[in-house]
């Protein structure tokens, strides 16, 4: 499945990442019979955006989970999950992202529910995060990468991170070449997705800082329904 066209340019990256809509209350009357929370109040269709949104199935890929020489199709996944996109060298936003899914995941092993959600940080730098490289970042964001609810994901190569992450998930990354530092960086879109057990979409939260509490009730919404 290929997504919707994708936003191209560097301006669209920055335009796409303030976009509210996803966090808000259902409206009275809309239901899906494949998802668990209400539509979000919000001013366009889940058809209208380049990534995977309230109602709609994620992609049918298989990425490699490299700490453990397997790969993970996402569909088969048998539990709630959290999906967001990052790169292990980010100072900016993805130190966020993956902070906010430790704190889920702290949460969850502290309220007995840990074997109840997978956490799938997906990296688009296959080049530089490599196993050893998603070790020791684990190490430094303080995530428990040891649990059986936590994987990195890996695709095998630069193209195939293209093809999934840009191409079937809609999210946008670029390279670039800082002047002021001596390796490539990339700007990027912010997106982290509840999924429900069967592989659709529950949230699509926009944000480069997620609320946590928001994520932790609408789980917990999903997960006991």
């Amino acid at each position: 499945m290929r997504r919707r066209t994708v936003l191209k340019s560097t301006g669209a990256v920055g335009t796409i990442v303030g976009v509210a809509g996803c966090l808000g209350g259902g409206r009275f009357g809309d239901s899906n019979p494949d998802v668990v929370l209400e539509e979000p109040d919000r001013e366009f269709e889940s058809s209208d955006v380049p990534y995977p949104a309230w109602g709609e199935q994620i992609p049918d890929v298989s990425v490699p989970a490299p700490a453990e020489s397997t790969e993970i199709r996402l569909r088969d996944v048998e539990t709630p999950a959290l999906l967001t996109f990052f790169y292990s060298h980010c100072q900016t936003v993805c130190p966020v992202l993956i902070s906010t899914q430790r704190n889920i995941q702290s949460h969850a092993q502290n309220n007995g529910y840990a074997d109840a959600v997978r956490f799938l940080p997906m990296t688009f730098d296959p080049a530089r995060d490599t196993a050893e490289r998603l070790g020791a970042y684990a190490d430094e964001m303080n995530v428990d990468a040891e649990s059986e609810n936590w994987q990195f994901l890996r695709p095998a190569s630069k193209q195939r991170a293209k093809d999934v992450i840009q191409e079937q998930f809609g999210v946008v990354f670029q390279r670039t070449e800082p002047e002021d530092m001596d390796m490539y960086m990339f700007t990027h879109t912010a997106l982290t997705l509840l999924v429900n057990a069967d592989g659709f979409v529950e949230r699509a939260y926009r944000s480069k800082s997620p609320d946590e509490e928001t994520i932790i009730s609408d789980l917990k919404t999903v997960r006991t329904a």
